[in-house]
Protein backbone atom coordinates (compact mmCIF):
# COMPACT_ATOMS: atom_id res chain seq x y z
CA UNK A 1 0.00 0.00 0.00
CA UNK A 2 2.73 2.45 1.36
CA UNK A 3 4.84 1.45 -2.43
CA UNK A 4 0.75 2.43 -4.34
CA UNK A 5 0.83 5.60 -2.41
CA UNK A 6 4.78 6.91 -3.00
CA UNK A 7 4.40 6.00 -6.99
CA UNK A 8 0.99 7.99 -7.29
CA UNK A 9 2.40 10.81 -5.46
CA UNK A 10 1.65 13.85 -7.26
CA UNK A 11 4.19 14.99 -9.72
CA UNK A 12 3.64 18.69 -10.27
CA UNK A 13 4.67 19.35 -13.49
CA UNK A 14 5.67 22.68 -15.32
CA UNK A 15 6.85 23.00 -19.22
CA UNK A 16 9.21 25.31 -20.13
CA UNK A 17 9.72 26.41 -23.59
CA UNK A 18 12.44 27.84 -25.40
CA UNK A 19 13.60 29.83 -28.62
CA UNK A 20 17.05 31.78 -29.71
CA UNK A 21 15.35 34.11 -32.08
CA UNK A 22 12.09 36.58 -32.50
CA UNK A 23 12.08 35.12 -36.09
CA UNK A 24 8.42 33.64 -36.59
CA UNK A 25 7.47 34.45 -33.52
CA UNK A 26 4.57 36.28 -34.83
CA UNK A 27 2.97 33.09 -36.84
CA UNK A 28 -0.19 31.62 -35.57
CA UNK A 29 1.74 28.33 -34.38
CA UNK A 30 5.60 28.56 -34.07
CA UNK A 31 8.40 26.73 -32.48
CA UNK A 32 7.25 27.59 -28.95
CA UNK A 33 3.78 26.23 -29.15
CA UNK A 34 5.32 23.08 -30.97
CA UNK A 35 7.90 22.01 -27.61
CA UNK A 36 4.66 23.13 -25.52
CA UNK A 37 2.34 20.60 -27.36
CA UNK A 38 4.99 17.49 -27.32
CA UNK A 39 5.68 18.23 -23.98
CA UNK A 40 1.55 18.39 -23.03
CA UNK A 41 1.31 14.97 -24.66
CA UNK A 42 3.61 13.88 -22.85
CA UNK A 43 2.91 14.85 -19.14
CA UNK A 44 -0.72 13.79 -20.00
CA UNK A 45 0.18 10.38 -20.80
CA UNK A 46 2.16 10.08 -17.60
CA UNK A 47 -1.07 11.05 -15.19
CA UNK A 48 -1.76 7.36 -13.95
CA UNK A 49 1.69 8.31 -12.05
CA UNK A 50 0.28 11.15 -10.72
CA UNK A 51 1.70 13.61 -13.45
CA UNK A 52 -0.04 17.14 -12.81
CA UNK A 53 0.61 20.22 -15.28
CA UNK A 54 0.94 23.52 -14.32
CA UNK A 55 -1.40 26.17 -16.09
CA UNK A 56 1.58 28.78 -15.79
CA UNK A 57 3.27 29.32 -19.21
CA UNK A 58 6.91 29.66 -18.94
CA UNK A 59 7.99 30.53 -22.61
CA UNK A 60 11.45 32.90 -23.06
CA UNK A 61 10.87 33.39 -26.87
CA UNK A 62 13.95 35.55 -28.72
CA UNK A 63 16.46 34.25 -25.34
CA UNK A 64 19.72 32.79 -25.75
CA UNK A 65 20.62 29.53 -23.86
CA UNK A 66 23.78 30.81 -23.08
CA UNK A 67 22.84 32.29 -20.17
CA UNK A 68 19.98 31.97 -17.28
CA UNK A 69 18.79 36.18 -17.59
CA UNK A 70 15.53 34.83 -19.03
CA UNK A 71 12.48 36.06 -17.09
CA UNK A 72 10.15 33.06 -17.80
CA UNK A 73 13.25 30.43 -16.75
CA UNK A 74 13.77 33.11 -13.42
CA UNK A 75 9.83 32.32 -12.71
CA UNK A 76 9.99 29.07 -13.30
CA UNK A 77 13.33 28.38 -10.81
CA UNK A 78 11.13 30.56 -8.26
CA UNK A 79 8.27 28.50 -8.33
CA UNK A 80 10.46 25.26 -7.84
CA UNK A 81 12.11 26.85 -4.95
CA UNK A 82 8.55 27.57 -3.37
CA UNK A 83 7.74 24.09 -4.08
CA UNK A 84 4.59 25.30 -6.43
CA UNK A 85 6.39 23.12 -9.21
CA UNK A 86 8.47 20.23 -8.51
CA UNK A 87 9.22 18.86 -11.74
CA UNK A 88 10.17 20.52 -15.11
CA UNK A 89 9.32 19.32 -18.41
CA UNK A 90 11.46 20.31 -21.62
CA UNK A 91 11.28 18.94 -25.26
CA UNK A 92 15.26 19.00 -25.12
CA UNK A 93 18.09 19.27 -22.66
CA UNK A 94 19.52 22.53 -24.91
CA UNK A 95 15.74 23.98 -24.35
CA UNK A 96 16.94 24.50 -20.68
CA UNK A 97 20.56 25.77 -20.88
CA UNK A 98 23.50 25.30 -23.46
CA UNK A 99 26.16 25.71 -20.67
CA UNK A 100 27.45 22.93 -18.67
CA UNK A 101 27.74 25.67 -15.59
CA UNK A 102 24.60 26.86 -15.75
CA UNK A 103 23.34 23.07 -15.96
CA UNK A 104 25.16 22.88 -12.62
CA UNK A 105 23.49 25.84 -10.94
CA UNK A 106 19.80 24.67 -11.97
CA UNK A 107 20.53 20.90 -11.05
CA UNK A 108 21.83 22.11 -7.68
CA UNK A 109 18.90 24.24 -7.40
CA UNK A 110 16.62 21.34 -8.46
CA UNK A 111 18.35 19.38 -5.86
CA UNK A 112 17.60 21.58 -2.76
CA UNK A 113 14.07 22.12 -3.56
CA UNK A 114 13.62 18.18 -4.16
CA UNK A 115 12.80 18.68 -7.80
CA UNK A 116 13.59 17.09 -11.14
CA UNK A 117 13.74 17.58 -14.64
CA UNK A 118 12.08 15.68 -17.54
CA UNK A 119 13.38 15.81 -21.35
CA UNK A 120 10.80 14.41 -24.01
CA UNK A 121 12.87 13.12 -26.66
CA UNK A 122 15.72 12.24 -24.60
CA UNK A 123 15.66 9.47 -22.11
CA UNK A 124 17.56 10.59 -18.60
CA UNK A 125 17.48 9.54 -14.97
CA UNK A 126 19.36 13.34 -13.30
CA UNK A 127 18.77 10.77 -9.52
CA UNK A 128 21.61 8.48 -10.99
CA UNK A 129 25.65 9.41 -11.90
CA UNK A 130 25.35 7.53 -14.96
CA UNK A 131 22.32 9.58 -16.06
CA UNK A 132 24.40 13.09 -14.67
CA UNK A 133 27.40 11.51 -16.93
CA UNK A 134 25.70 11.38 -20.07
CA UNK A 135 23.56 14.87 -19.28
CA UNK A 136 27.20 16.62 -18.78
CA UNK A 137 28.36 14.70 -22.17
CA UNK A 138 25.53 16.02 -24.15
CA UNK A 139 25.79 19.65 -22.45
CA UNK A 140 29.22 19.58 -23.49
CA UNK A 141 28.44 19.48 -27.02
CA UNK A 142 25.84 21.84 -26.75
CA UNK A 143 28.19 24.92 -25.88
CA UNK A 144 30.48 23.36 -27.56
CA UNK A 145 27.94 23.65 -30.49
CA UNK A 146 26.78 27.46 -29.36
CA UNK A 147 30.82 28.58 -29.36
CA UNK A 148 31.61 27.69 -32.88
CA UNK A 149 28.44 29.12 -33.97
CA UNK A 150 29.49 32.23 -31.89
CA UNK A 151 33.00 31.56 -33.55
CA UNK A 152 31.60 31.46 -37.16
CA UNK A 153 29.24 34.49 -36.83
CA UNK A 154 32.61 36.68 -35.40
CA UNK A 155 34.13 35.79 -38.83
CA UNK A 156 31.57 36.44 -41.23
CA UNK A 157 31.21 39.76 -39.47
CA UNK A 158 35.02 40.35 -39.73
CA UNK A 159 35.38 39.16 -43.02
CA UNK A 160 32.13 41.09 -44.56
CA UNK A 161 33.70 44.55 -42.63
CA UNK A 162 36.80 43.61 -44.47
CA UNK A 163 34.80 44.26 -47.67
CA UNK A 164 33.19 47.37 -46.56
CA UNK A 165 29.59 45.96 -45.56
CA UNK A 166 27.57 47.54 -43.11
CA UNK A 167 26.75 44.94 -40.61
CA UNK A 168 23.80 46.36 -38.79
CA UNK A 169 23.04 48.49 -35.42
CA UNK A 170 21.23 51.72 -35.02
CA UNK A 171 21.85 53.91 -38.33
CA UNK A 172 23.88 57.00 -37.40
CA UNK A 173 22.94 60.36 -38.20
CA UNK A 174 22.86 61.15 -41.72
CA UNK A 175 22.70 58.10 -43.80
CA UNK A 176 19.62 55.52 -44.56
CA UNK A 177 19.14 51.95 -45.04
CA UNK A 178 18.12 50.86 -48.78
CA UNK A 179 18.59 47.09 -49.80
CA UNK A 180 20.99 46.39 -46.87
CA UNK A 181 23.16 49.37 -48.18
CA UNK A 182 23.74 52.83 -46.35
CA UNK A 183 22.94 56.01 -48.55
CA UNK A 184 23.25 59.29 -47.79
CA UNK A 185 19.89 61.32 -46.32
CA UNK A 186 20.98 64.88 -47.84
CA UNK A 187 19.21 67.21 -44.81
CA UNK A 188 20.79 64.96 -42.06
CA UNK A 189 24.13 64.79 -43.59
CA UNK A 190 24.05 68.82 -43.49
CA UNK A 191 23.33 68.58 -39.59
CA UNK A 192 26.15 66.44 -39.54
CA UNK A 193 28.59 68.84 -41.43
CA UNK A 194 27.21 71.95 -38.80
CA UNK A 195 27.79 69.89 -36.17
CA UNK A 196 31.94 69.20 -37.22
CA UNK A 197 32.11 72.82 -38.37
CA UNK A 198 30.54 74.26 -35.14
CA UNK A 199 32.67 72.67 -32.59
CA UNK A 200 35.94 74.02 -34.23
CA UNK A 201 34.28 76.72 -34.23
CA UNK A 202 33.03 76.75 -30.32
CA UNK A 203 35.59 74.48 -29.08
CA UNK A 204 32.95 73.03 -26.83
CA UNK A 205 31.01 69.90 -27.00
CA UNK A 206 28.52 71.38 -24.25
CA UNK A 207 28.42 74.78 -25.89
CA UNK A 208 27.70 73.26 -29.11
CA UNK A 209 24.84 70.56 -27.54
CA UNK A 210 23.58 73.68 -26.20
CA UNK A 211 23.37 75.50 -29.75
CA UNK A 212 21.65 72.77 -31.03
CA UNK A 213 19.02 71.68 -28.36
CA UNK A 214 18.08 75.55 -28.89
CA UNK A 215 17.75 75.43 -32.73
CA UNK A 216 15.87 72.32 -32.64
CA UNK A 217 18.25 70.33 -33.69
CA UNK A 218 17.26 66.55 -32.74
CA UNK A 219 18.49 62.74 -32.94
CA UNK A 220 17.68 60.42 -36.26
CA UNK A 221 14.20 59.50 -35.98
CA UNK A 222 13.11 56.04 -37.43
CA UNK A 223 10.18 53.43 -36.25
CA UNK A 224 10.74 49.99 -35.54
CA UNK A 225 9.23 46.83 -37.40
CA UNK A 226 7.26 46.77 -34.45
CA UNK A 227 5.60 50.08 -34.92
CA UNK A 228 7.37 51.97 -32.44
CA UNK A 229 8.90 55.48 -32.90
CA UNK A 230 12.09 55.84 -31.80
CA UNK A 231 14.92 58.83 -31.62
CA UNK A 232 14.33 62.34 -32.58
CA UNK A 233 15.34 63.55 -28.85
CA UNK A 234 17.81 65.87 -27.65
CA UNK A 235 21.44 65.04 -28.83
CA UNK A 236 23.43 64.67 -25.52
CA UNK A 237 27.26 64.91 -24.81
CA UNK A 238 28.02 61.49 -25.26
CA UNK A 239 25.79 60.87 -28.71
CA UNK A 240 27.85 64.17 -30.08
CA UNK A 241 31.17 62.36 -29.54
CA UNK A 242 30.23 59.92 -30.65
CA UNK A 243 29.15 62.01 -34.11
CA UNK A 244 32.47 63.56 -34.31
CA UNK A 245 34.72 60.63 -33.46
CA UNK A 246 32.83 58.17 -35.83
CA UNK A 247 34.90 57.38 -39.20
CA UNK A 248 31.46 55.97 -40.94
CA UNK A 249 31.34 59.80 -41.86
CA UNK A 250 34.60 59.42 -43.80
CA UNK A 251 33.22 56.73 -45.73
CA UNK A 252 35.33 53.87 -43.79
CA UNK A 253 33.75 50.39 -41.87
CA UNK A 254 35.87 50.12 -38.44
CA UNK A 255 36.09 46.78 -36.93
CA UNK A 256 38.06 46.77 -33.41
CA UNK A 257 41.24 48.59 -34.32
CA UNK A 258 41.06 47.68 -38.17
CA UNK A 259 39.95 50.80 -40.80
CA UNK A 260 38.51 49.62 -43.82
CA UNK A 261 36.95 51.92 -46.83
CA UNK A 262 33.30 51.32 -47.03
CA UNK A 263 30.76 51.07 -49.69
CA UNK A 264 28.76 53.81 -48.71
CA UNK A 265 29.68 57.34 -49.80
CA UNK A 266 31.09 59.84 -47.02
CA UNK A 267 29.61 63.10 -45.57
CA UNK A 268 32.73 64.92 -44.10
CA UNK A 269 36.03 65.50 -45.98
CA UNK A 270 39.02 64.26 -44.32
CA UNK A 271 40.58 67.72 -43.85
CA UNK A 272 37.29 68.63 -41.57
CA UNK A 273 37.49 65.52 -39.89
CA UNK A 274 41.24 65.47 -38.72
CA UNK A 275 41.23 69.24 -37.69
CA UNK A 276 37.86 67.89 -35.25
CA UNK A 277 40.23 64.86 -33.98
CA UNK A 278 42.95 67.53 -33.60
CA UNK A 279 41.23 69.46 -31.76
CA UNK A 280 39.55 66.90 -29.16
CA UNK A 281 42.92 65.31 -28.81
CA UNK A 282 43.69 69.49 -27.56
CA UNK A 283 40.95 69.07 -25.37
CA UNK A 284 41.96 65.88 -23.87
CA UNK A 285 45.04 66.87 -22.85
CA UNK A 286 43.72 70.40 -21.37
CA UNK A 287 41.08 68.38 -19.08
CA UNK A 288 44.32 66.34 -18.02
CA UNK A 289 46.04 69.46 -16.82
CA UNK A 290 43.13 70.47 -15.06
CA UNK A 291 42.72 67.26 -13.32
CA UNK A 292 46.45 67.17 -12.12
CA UNK A 293 45.31 71.05 -11.00
CA UNK A 294 42.70 69.51 -9.12
CA UNK A 295 44.80 67.37 -6.90
CA UNK A 296 46.15 70.63 -4.82
CA UNK A 297 42.65 71.77 -3.97
CA UNK A 298 42.38 71.40 -0.56
CA UNK A 299 38.50 70.46 -0.18
CA UNK A 300 38.71 67.86 -3.42
CA UNK A 301 35.90 65.68 -2.24
CA UNK A 302 34.80 67.22 0.47
CA UNK A 303 31.69 69.88 -0.50
CA UNK A 304 28.40 69.10 -0.99
CA UNK A 305 25.32 70.76 -2.24
CA UNK A 306 22.10 71.23 0.00
CA UNK A 307 20.83 68.14 -2.12
CA UNK A 308 23.99 65.96 -0.98
CA UNK A 309 25.38 66.23 -4.43
CA UNK A 310 29.58 66.53 -4.77
CA UNK A 311 30.92 69.70 -5.98
CA UNK A 312 33.96 68.89 -7.80
CA UNK A 313 37.17 71.09 -8.84
CA UNK A 314 36.70 73.11 -11.94
CA UNK A 315 38.32 76.00 -13.77
CA UNK A 316 38.36 79.16 -15.87
CA UNK A 317 40.60 81.52 -17.19
CA UNK A 318 40.01 85.23 -16.90
CA UNK A 319 41.12 87.84 -19.53
CA UNK A 320 44.31 88.39 -17.92
CA UNK A 321 44.98 84.77 -18.56
CA UNK A 322 44.41 83.49 -14.82
CA UNK A 323 42.80 80.23 -13.68
CA UNK A 324 40.53 80.71 -11.39
CA UNK A 325 39.23 77.64 -9.31
CA UNK A 326 35.54 76.80 -8.57
CA UNK A 327 33.70 74.00 -6.65
CA UNK A 328 30.77 73.34 -9.14
CA UNK A 329 27.98 70.49 -8.80
CA UNK A 330 28.12 67.42 -11.14
CA UNK A 331 24.78 68.17 -12.42
CA UNK A 332 26.21 71.51 -13.94
CA UNK A 333 29.42 69.81 -15.45
CA UNK A 334 27.36 67.48 -17.26
CA UNK A 335 24.94 70.60 -18.74
CA UNK A 336 21.82 69.93 -16.31
CA UNK A 337 19.74 73.39 -15.87
CA UNK A 338 18.57 72.82 -12.59
CA UNK A 339 15.43 75.32 -11.55
CA UNK A 340 16.75 79.15 -10.63
CA UNK A 341 15.29 79.81 -7.89
CA UNK A 342 15.38 76.40 -6.11
CA UNK A 343 17.88 78.06 -3.37
CA UNK A 344 20.44 75.38 -4.20
CA UNK A 345 23.67 76.85 -4.07
CA UNK A 346 25.54 74.61 -7.38
CA UNK A 347 29.34 77.16 -7.61
CA UNK A 348 31.11 78.28 -5.35
CA UNK A 349 35.05 80.26 -5.83
CA UNK A 350 37.56 77.98 -4.43
CA UNK A 351 39.57 80.78 -3.26
CA UNK A 352 36.74 82.36 -1.58
CA UNK A 353 35.51 79.08 -0.01
CA UNK A 354 38.99 78.11 1.27
CA UNK A 355 39.91 81.67 2.64
CA UNK A 356 36.43 81.71 4.83
CA UNK A 357 37.02 78.30 5.86
CA UNK A 358 40.72 79.45 6.89
CA UNK A 359 39.72 82.32 8.58
CA UNK A 360 36.93 80.65 10.87
CA UNK A 361 39.19 77.90 12.20
CA UNK A 362 42.06 80.08 13.15
CA UNK A 363 39.33 81.69 15.05
CA UNK A 364 38.13 78.49 16.81
CA UNK A 365 41.46 77.20 17.23
CA UNK A 366 42.70 80.39 18.51
CA UNK A 367 45.66 80.21 16.39
CA UNK A 368 46.98 82.86 13.80
CA UNK A 369 49.69 80.07 12.33
CA UNK A 370 47.24 78.07 10.97
CA UNK A 371 48.23 77.74 7.22
CA UNK A 372 46.09 76.65 4.25
CA UNK A 373 46.74 73.55 3.60
CA UNK A 374 46.09 72.81 7.70
CA UNK A 375 42.39 73.61 6.25
CA UNK A 376 42.52 70.28 4.36
CA UNK A 377 43.52 67.91 7.62
CA UNK A 378 40.59 70.02 10.27
CA UNK A 379 37.93 69.88 7.54
CA UNK A 380 35.99 66.37 6.69
CA UNK A 381 33.29 67.78 4.80
CA UNK A 382 31.49 71.20 4.13
CA UNK A 383 28.09 71.28 3.91
CA UNK A 384 26.17 74.41 1.54
CA UNK A 385 23.28 74.72 2.50
CA UNK A 386 19.94 76.72 1.50
CA UNK A 387 20.11 78.56 4.39
CA UNK A 388 23.24 77.53 6.65
CA UNK A 389 26.71 76.49 6.44
CA UNK A 390 27.83 73.39 8.02
CA UNK A 391 31.07 71.93 8.92
CA UNK A 392 32.35 68.56 9.88
CA UNK A 393 35.86 68.62 11.77
CA UNK A 394 38.21 65.84 12.37
CA UNK A 395 37.90 65.54 16.15
CA UNK A 396 41.55 64.12 16.67
CA UNK A 397 43.21 66.92 14.34
CA UNK A 398 40.88 69.09 15.65
CA UNK A 399 41.41 68.89 19.48
CA UNK A 400 45.22 67.58 19.07
CA UNK A 401 45.19 64.95 22.24
CA UNK A 402 43.75 67.30 24.47
CA UNK A 403 40.62 66.29 26.40
CA UNK A 404 37.74 66.17 24.19
CA UNK A 405 35.34 67.64 27.09
CA UNK A 406 37.68 70.33 27.47
CA UNK A 407 38.08 70.94 24.35
CA UNK A 408 34.41 71.00 23.53
CA UNK A 409 34.07 73.64 25.83
CA UNK A 410 36.77 75.66 24.76
CA UNK A 411 35.08 75.37 20.98
CA UNK A 412 32.01 76.34 22.48
CA UNK A 413 33.11 79.03 23.74
CA UNK A 414 34.75 80.69 20.67
CA UNK A 415 31.40 80.53 19.04
CA UNK A 416 29.42 83.88 18.01
CA UNK A 417 25.82 84.09 18.18
CA UNK A 418 23.29 82.27 16.17
CA UNK A 419 26.75 79.75 15.56
CA UNK A 420 26.12 75.65 16.86
CA UNK A 421 28.09 72.88 17.26
CA UNK A 422 27.27 69.43 18.11
CA UNK A 423 29.01 66.22 18.35
CA UNK A 424 28.45 64.51 14.84
CA UNK A 425 26.04 61.44 15.18
CA UNK A 426 28.16 57.70 14.99
CA UNK A 427 30.55 58.61 17.53
CA UNK A 428 32.97 61.28 18.86
CA UNK A 429 35.45 61.34 16.05
CA UNK A 430 34.02 64.41 14.64
CA UNK A 431 32.52 67.65 15.36
CA UNK A 432 29.37 69.63 13.06
CA UNK A 433 29.48 73.84 13.46
CA UNK A 434 26.40 74.83 11.99
CA UNK A 435 26.63 78.50 10.66
CA UNK A 436 23.32 80.66 10.00
CA UNK A 437 24.88 82.11 6.23
CA UNK A 438 24.98 81.37 3.01
CA UNK A 439 28.16 81.07 0.96
CA UNK A 440 26.98 81.64 -2.83
CA UNK A 441 28.65 83.41 -6.06
CA UNK A 442 28.55 86.55 -7.03
CA UNK A 443 30.42 88.52 -9.87
CA UNK A 444 32.99 85.85 -9.68
CA UNK A 445 33.55 86.48 -5.68
CA UNK A 446 32.16 84.66 -2.34
CA UNK A 447 29.54 86.46 -0.97
CA UNK A 448 27.54 85.35 2.71
CA UNK A 449 23.84 85.96 3.15
CA UNK A 450 21.07 84.63 5.31
CA UNK A 451 20.49 84.49 8.88
CA UNK A 452 19.38 82.44 11.98
CA UNK A 453 15.94 82.04 11.51
CA UNK A 454 16.48 80.77 7.68
CA UNK A 455 18.72 78.24 9.49
CA UNK A 456 16.26 77.35 11.83
CA UNK A 457 13.42 76.87 8.48
CA UNK A 458 15.91 74.52 6.93
CA UNK A 459 16.74 72.33 9.55
CA UNK A 460 12.89 70.89 9.76
CA UNK A 461 13.15 67.22 9.65
CA UNK A 462 10.77 66.03 7.16
CA UNK A 463 11.25 62.22 8.28
CA UNK A 464 10.80 63.02 11.95
CA UNK A 465 7.48 65.04 11.25
CA UNK A 466 5.77 62.54 9.71
CA UNK A 467 7.12 59.88 12.47
CA UNK A 468 5.33 62.46 15.15
CA UNK A 469 1.70 62.43 12.54
CA UNK A 470 1.57 59.42 12.07
CA UNK A 471 1.81 58.59 15.79
CA UNK A 472 -0.73 60.66 16.87
CA UNK A 473 -2.86 58.88 14.02
CA UNK A 474 -2.33 55.70 15.76
CA UNK A 475 -3.44 57.02 18.64
CA UNK A 476 -6.61 57.36 17.32
CA UNK A 477 -7.28 54.52 15.46
CA UNK A 478 -6.54 53.27 19.09
CA UNK A 479 -9.64 55.20 20.31
CA UNK A 480 -7.00 55.95 23.31
CA UNK A 481 -4.44 58.56 24.87
CA UNK A 482 -1.20 58.63 25.96
CA UNK A 483 -2.51 58.37 29.58
CA UNK A 484 -4.72 55.59 29.07
CA UNK A 485 -3.76 52.73 31.49
CA UNK A 486 -2.53 49.82 29.24
CA UNK A 487 -5.85 47.99 30.13
CA UNK A 488 -8.03 49.99 27.99
CA UNK A 489 -6.11 48.52 25.21
CA UNK A 490 -8.74 46.66 23.00
CA UNK A 491 -7.37 43.02 22.33
CA UNK A 492 -5.94 42.89 18.71
CA UNK A 493 -5.39 46.53 18.60
CA UNK A 494 -1.60 47.03 19.81
CA UNK A 495 0.64 48.22 17.49
CA UNK A 496 1.60 45.68 15.33
CA UNK A 497 5.49 44.78 13.97
CA UNK A 498 8.71 46.36 16.48
CA UNK A 499 8.78 49.45 14.11
CA UNK A 500 5.04 50.49 14.56
CA UNK A 501 5.49 49.65 18.49
CA UNK A 502 8.35 51.91 18.66
CA UNK A 503 6.72 54.83 16.77
CA UNK A 504 3.99 54.63 19.00
CA UNK A 505 5.69 56.32 22.11
CA UNK A 506 6.28 59.50 20.20
CA UNK A 507 2.80 60.84 21.55
CA UNK A 508 4.95 60.86 24.91
CA UNK A 509 7.66 63.31 24.37
CA UNK A 510 7.22 67.10 26.20
CA UNK A 511 4.76 69.50 24.16
CA UNK A 512 7.39 72.10 23.95
CA UNK A 513 9.60 69.25 22.10
CA UNK A 514 7.17 68.07 19.72
CA UNK A 515 5.97 72.03 18.87
CA UNK A 516 10.05 72.57 18.36
CA UNK A 517 9.64 69.46 15.84
CA UNK A 518 7.55 70.28 13.95
CA UNK A 519 9.24 74.40 13.83
CA UNK A 520 12.63 72.72 13.00
CA UNK A 521 13.39 74.12 16.29
CA UNK A 522 13.95 70.90 18.19
CA UNK A 523 18.23 70.06 19.19
CA UNK A 524 19.91 68.66 16.70
CA UNK A 525 20.32 64.98 19.03
CA UNK A 526 16.69 64.58 18.51
CA UNK A 527 16.39 62.77 15.69
CA UNK A 528 14.16 59.98 14.52
CA UNK A 529 16.85 57.44 14.78
CA UNK A 530 17.51 59.01 18.53
CA UNK A 531 14.65 58.23 19.64
CA UNK A 532 13.72 54.99 18.40
CA UNK A 533 17.06 53.34 19.91
CA UNK A 534 16.50 55.57 23.24
CA UNK A 535 14.73 54.11 26.25
CA UNK A 536 12.49 57.54 26.37
CA UNK A 537 12.04 58.66 29.78
CA UNK A 538 8.35 59.45 31.03
CA UNK A 539 8.88 62.71 32.90
CA UNK A 540 9.48 65.85 30.49
CA UNK A 541 11.88 66.84 32.53
CA UNK A 542 14.04 63.98 32.30
CA UNK A 543 13.42 64.13 28.01
CA UNK A 544 14.55 68.25 28.12
CA UNK A 545 17.59 67.35 29.61
CA UNK A 546 18.13 64.11 27.35
CA UNK A 547 17.93 66.35 24.38
CA UNK A 548 18.45 69.42 25.53
CA UNK A 549 21.47 71.52 23.43
CA UNK A 550 24.82 70.14 22.61
CA UNK A 551 26.68 68.05 25.20
CA UNK A 552 29.85 67.07 25.46
CA UNK A 553 30.80 63.39 25.53
CA UNK A 554 31.59 61.64 28.62
CA UNK A 555 34.99 61.21 29.74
Amino acid sequence: MAKSQERTAPVRCAVYTRKSSEEGLDQAFNSLHAQREACEAYVLSQAGEGWTLSPALYDDGGFSGGNLERPALQRLLADVTSGRVNTIVVYKIDRLTRSLADFAKIVDRLDAAGGSFVSVTQAFNTTTSMGRLTLNVLLSFAQFEREVTSERIRDKIAASKAKGMWMGGVISLGYDLRERELVINEPEAETVRRIYQRYLELGSVNRLREELERSGVRSKAWITREGSSMGGVVIGRGALFHILQSRLYLGEIQHRREIHPGRHKPIVDRTLFDAVQQRLSDNRVVASRRQTRSASMALRGKVFDAEGVVMSPSFAYGKSGRCYGYYISMGLQVGERPACDDGVIRRVAADGLETFLLTLLRRLLDRADLARFDVAALVQRVELGRADTQLVLDAAAFFEGRHRRVGFQALQSRLEANEQVYWEEGGADAVRIVLPLRLQLRGGRTSFSGGASEARAARVDRGLVEALRSSHAELLILAVSPLSPASALVDGKAPSGPHRRQLSRLPFLAPDLQRDILEGAQPRQLKLRALLKTELPLLWSEQRALFAGARAPRG
